[in-house]
């Protein structure tokens, strides 16, 4: 057997912002604080959400064999390829200062030359007609109360003299990801008298490269629009992270009577390096090595229609690249994120109804954390290498999951679930770390409800077809701290359908469908950034869709 996949697409995101209290949300919860129009104002346009673009083209492949060479015993193997090129855009309400221009016209405004990962000796707001940086009028007050709080006199106009020149740039994060990897699998199933064994394993190896530069660009005319000069004033940094991981597993699947039980053993081993190409920061490697991680688990089926399982796992996850892009990180002292999970629980399936509920315990350990730039008080554009990476306490989490399907009739289905999700963070044993990363030892998880229910109901009627579902989720903080507090919410989604052999038998491959999401257009905090804010859920949209089979 032989399979093979290709895909490619090519994605222009304008952005959404975050925000970040309560005050944001209670007073315009239908704005995201980014703005439509163009003001002339670098300050306020630093929000304009032309500017907060993501740019990316991605394609993947792969190609697998399967093959049972003896019965029994089936081999596959596969490769696989996948490029991914693109493009983060940000519109600071200055020029980064990179060139000492001794008080003349700035190179950075002028144009005359790039600086490659030079420090930032400051920041230009203003210059006059000549080029030259200029400071706000003493003792000047900013009127300007958007974004963030307001602004100081040196973003302001009124601060200056009529004929100042408003500066900005427009920041490109531009990145480029290439993987390549090859899988190996066997699966061996032997009837052992009684007792049916299935022995399965393989590897995984993966090579990738991940390049990254960042330059910033100087906005043509602030008075006209966010269009940029083709030439970067100033390249911050130009990085690449070369990056090999393997694995092995091995499963054995042992079945007698009513009994099937499950042991397995994984290994990861991940090596990922940092090369500085301006030079600026050492070259550096590390290693992460999972050791033998263990799954097993065990079914038992008591009577027909029921299930009574358990199963145990440990889990691993590698340091990577995004670590080494904070060369203040202490290396050395980093240890990779680990979990371990115990979950057990009843499934039925009988006549009209299947239904299921599970226990889990998860433990979390060596949690990495960084404080991210942004806040607010506004993102700090000129972040680069600063910061650091520490493993800072973990979290538990325990809990109940239950789900239910009943065929109420033949064209009539109800559906139900329900999730207890108890998540706390241990802290780290320092009270100070503790303050500084805003954990609270016992505190939910930021972005974690406690509570969340979900009741639908789908209906197929000969060519139509539809349903009604709703889904509950519990207050979530925004913040470990429990600071910010995004309230519990209701949505309701609604779709309908119908089949175009509703209209001719010729027709039969075109599927009609609308969908209503939100349906009562409720307003609310949807996704979280963990001590960074939230986004404000999706306000009700209405899509049509025709489908086509050949």
């Amino acid at each position: 057997l032989v399979t093979a996949y290709a895909m490619y697409d090519d994605t222009h995101e304008d952005n959404y912002q975050r925000l970040y209290s309560p005050a944001d949300f209670d007073n315009n919860p239908r704005w995201d604080q980014l703005t439509g129009e163009w003001t002339g104002i670098p300050y306020v346009d630093q929000l304009y959400r032309r500017g907060w673009s993501t740019i990316r083209e991605n394609f993947f492949a792969y190609l697998k064999l399967e093959k049972e060479v003896v019965e029994g015993l089936t081999l596959s193997a596969g490769a696989y390829r996948h490029d991914n090129d693109g493009r983060g855009d940000w519109v600071p309400p200055y020029l980064a200062d990179v060139f000492d221009d001794m008080g003349g016209a700035e190179t950075e405004f002028t144009g005359a030359g790039t600086a490659f990962g030079a420090p930032v000796l400051g920041t230009i707001y203003f210059v006059d007609p000549s080029g030259a940086a200029l400071a706000p009028a003493m003792g000047c007050a900013s009127s300007i109360t958007f974004p963030y709080g307001g602004a100081g006199p040196e973003y302001d106009p009124a601060c200056y003299p009529a004929n100042a020149i408003a500066v900005q740039s427009y920041r490109h994060t531009h990145y480029q990801k290439h993987r390549t990897g090859v899988t190996g699998d066997f699966d061996w199933v032997a009837d052992l008298g009684d007792v049916e064994n299935t022995l399965r394993g393989g590897i995984w190896y993966e090579d990738t490269v991940r390049d990254e530069y960042r330059d910033w660009h100087k906005i043509t005319d602030t008075t006209v629009g966010y269009e940029f000069d083709s030439q970067p004033y100033y390249m911050q940094y130009n990085r690449s992270y070369p990056q090999t991981t393997f694995k092995w597993y091995v499963e054995d699947t042992v079945t007698f009577g009513p009994v099937a039980a499950t042991f397995g053993v994984k290994q990861f081993n991940n090596d990922v390096e940092r090369i500085d190409n301006f030079g600026l920061t050492s070259d550096v490697k590390i290693e992460s090595d999972s050791g033998v991680l263990l799954s097993g688990g065990l079914v038992v089926t008591p009577m027909d229609g029921v299930e009574v399982f358990a199963g145990y796992s440990e889990n691993y996850k590698a340091l990577n690249d995004l670590i080494l892009e904070r060369p203040a990180s202490a290396l050395d002292d980093l240890e990779p994120e680990t979990s371990r999970v115990i979950d057990a629980g009843v499934r039925y399936q009988g006549g009209p109804v299947t239904a299921a509920i599970t226990y889990f315990d998860v433990e979390f350990d060596n949690r990495l954390i960084f404080l991210d730039s942004s806040t607010s008080a506004g993102p700090n554009y000129l972040i680069g290498t600063d910061g650091s990476f520490f493993n800072a306490g973990g979290i538990e989490s325990q809990g109940i999951e239950f789900l239910a399907t009943f065929q109420a009739t033949d064209f009539l289905s109800l559906y139900t679930s329900y999730t207890y999700n108890d998540s706390t963070y241990i802290g780290t044993g320092d009270a100070a770390v503790d303050a500084t990363v805003g954990i609270v030892p016992g505190e939910q998880v930021a972005g974690i409800a406690k509570h969340m229910f979900v009741a639908s109901a789908d209906v197929t009627y000969n060519q139509f077809y539809g349903g009604l579902s709703a889904k509950y989720v519990g207050d979530r903080n925004v913040y470990a701290n429990g600071g910010f507090v995004a309230e519990s919410y209701v949505v309701a989604d609604l779709y309908a359908g119908v089949s175009g052999s509703a209209i001719s038998d010729d027709l039969s491959n075109i599927d009609l469908r609308i969908t209503v999401n939100n349906l009562f257009d409720k307003e609310y905090l949807g996704s979280i950034a963990v001590n960074s804010g939230a986004w404000i859920g999706s306000p009700r949209t209405v899509a049509l869709s025709l489908t086509a089979d050949f």
